[in-house]
């Protein structure tokens, strides 16, 4: 049975998911889950043309993912959403996986806090915190970590700043 890691990152998928997470991850399998970009044909084929054919590659609705991840799979999967709101959503599919690490949000119209610095940069909403919070309270391991061998900012210590 293989691994199940969460990632978010307003990116999907893109250069840093391909060439140092999925590596270091021994990542087989990667879940882009966003009901947008799921239901744009375009969008779906640049997102999946750009990713090696080692990698089983999936861009997938919010219900889509429910069923892949209640299929088992032999090699580790690397969920990624672009917002921290879906995962409350996928909770129950994502119980078990071995972190969520925080890695990229643009600023939006209702963010107001930031982490920079050597873990990229990630705005928050409110919600957000409270989405990632309840996340952290049920259990999951929540990180901020742009790459796999910079600074690792666990929410604990983050959530202390705010």
């Amino acid at each position: 049975m293989g691994k199940v890691y969460v990632r978010v990152d307003d990116r999907l998928i893109h250069g840093q998911t391909i060439v140092a997470w999925c590596p270091t991850l021994g990542i087989k399998e990667i879940i882009g889950i966003d009901d947008e970009s799921a239901k744009n044909p375009m969008i779906k084929s640049i997102m999946v043309m750009s990713v090696p054919s080692t990698y089983k590659t999936h861009i997938v609705s919010v219900e889509e993912a429910a069923v892949l991840l209640g299929e088992p799979s032999a090699g580790n999967r690397l969920v990624i959403v672009k917002f921290p709101g879906v995962l409350p959503r996928m909770a129950g599919v994502l119980k078990g996986c071995e972190f969520i690490m925080l890695g990229n949000i643009s600023k939006r119209a209702d963010s107001v806090h930031k982490l920079g610095g050597a873990t990229g940069i990630f705005y928050l909403s409110e919600q957000d915190v409270k989405d990632i919070d309840n996340l952290a309270a049920q259990g999951f391991t929540v990180n901020f970590q742009q790459l796999p061998n910079t600074v690792k900012t666990s929410w604990d210590s983050f959530r202390k700043t705010i």
